[in-house]
């Protein structure tokens, strides 16, 4: 490289931080909400409509416990929350939180059988149905699936994005990388598994364009010439954009150490979930439980889930009504890229209206939708239907 192009290449990089530098003011997640209910570090948000009809049945979408579920609301033109509501759709998310401290005795069966299946049922005691809709991402969609296995009853569709069933893939570097983890050293050593930790472990499956690459081409795309103004405004959305998604990235939770073990080894190491020999709380996995009607989406280029751990959950359940779905983008793109918002999300509605109508009772075959009960024996039921979170006992 002569001395010209270095010159060159020099004012990129300081013009570029001079940018970063500013710290303009951006905000990550900001479609109106309310959180309806808490438990422990959990909160359960509900995200006001935008129209005026929605469809009957709600949807919740359940998130990773890695990173943040503002990823499918990073920024209005960029969110996945907002055009489910644009396209009528009643939505919820759970926040799994900051966990910490005696949290490390959470487990696996915590958050499926306890956090997701209470949030399940405030949503069903809200809305006077019995069932509602569940989407899953990554591991959230694995979450969703233990779920609707164990709980058919309370899932009137199953959506799951980008989320693995089958962990026994060699096309995944995770795949790889967690086959030899000595989960258990990792597990007792912290307690609470730092989310830096594992967030630096998904930076280096693919190092270059995590942390070189990207940070090269928005220099690059912030280069004005001289008084171009046009140019300066653009680059501050362009640098807003930006920042969301470094906060997003680095914005990595903790991990409850026992939930970590059992779906590491369990899940990657064992892959005893495809198998039907997954256990919770006792109970085996029978994925063959799953009857409802059920969309599985996947990005092409995911370097996190290979399609081929998604494939197989087609033939692992019983559902008549299933389909399958696979856009040319990647495991982060499919939430904030350009299909995202032109393909992805419209089809995955498209697919929905159509099973979120009901004739009534919270279910597709009656005439009319339950009378909602009134305060004091609603408050009961719900509070008999909650599941009671057993004491963590310290070790």
């Amino acid at each position: 490289m002569n001395e010209l192009k270095l010159t060159e290449e020099y004012d990129k990089f300081r013009h570029g931080i001079q940018l970063l530098m500013k710290s303009p003011d951006f905000s990550v997640g900001t479609t109106p909400s309310e959180v309806i209910y808490t438990e422990d570090k959990m909160k359960l948000i509900h995200y006001i409509p935008s129209v005026a009809k929605t469809h009957e049945v709600p949807v919740l979408i359940v998130y990773a416990l890695v990173n943040r579920y503002y990823i499918l609301d990073l920024q209005p033109d960029k969110s996945v929350v907002k055009k489910l509501l644009d396209e009528g759709f009643d939505v919820y998310v759970i926040d799994w939180g900051y966990p910490s401290g005696p949290d490390r005795y959470l487990t696996l069966d915590d958050y499926v059988n306890g956090y997701l299946h209470n949030s399940v049922e405030k949503i069903k005691d809200i809305c006077g149905l019995d069932k509602i809709t569940l989407l899953g991402v990554c591991q959230g969609g694995t979450f969703s699936i233990m779920y609707s296995a164990l709980h058919p009853e309370n899932v009137k569709n199953l959506v799951t994005l980008v989320s693995p069933v089958n962990f026994d893939s060699n096309k995944g570097i995770l795949n790889l990388w967690a086959k030899g983890l000595d989960v258990d050293k990792i597990v007792d050593y912290y307690g609470i598994v730092p989310g830096d930790f594992l967030n630096s472990a998904f930076l280096l499956l693919d190092p270059f364009r995590l942390m070189i690459d990207k940070y090269i081409g928005m220099f690059e795309r912030i280069e004005c010439n001289t008084d171009d103004t046009t140019c300066e405004l653009r680059n501050e959305d362009y640098i807003k954009n930006f920042l969301r998604m470094e906060k997003w990235i680095f914005d990595s939770p903790d991990q409850a150490g026992e939930t970590f073990r059992q779906f590491m080894k369990d899940c990657y190491q064992k892959n005893l979930l495809i198998k039907n020999e997954m256990v919770l709380n006792g109970k085996k996995i029978n994925l063959k439980n799953i009857t409802m009607p059920v969309l599985n989406v996947m990005a092409e280029f995911d370097h996190l889930v290979p399609n081929d751990s998604s494939i197989p959950l087609a033939d692992a359940i019983s559902s008549s009504d299933k389909d399958t779905l696979v856009f040319p983008t990647g495991h982060i793109g499919i939430f904030v890229g350009s299909k995202s918002q032109k393909e992805v999300c419209p089809k995955i509605a498209a697919w929905l209206k159509p099973r979120s109508d009901l004739n009534g009772n919270g279910d597709e075959n009656t005439g009319s939708v339950k009378e909602e009960l009134p305060g004091l024996a609603r408050e009961k039921t719900l509070e008999q239907k909650i599941t009671k979170r057993k004491p963590k006992v310290k070790k």
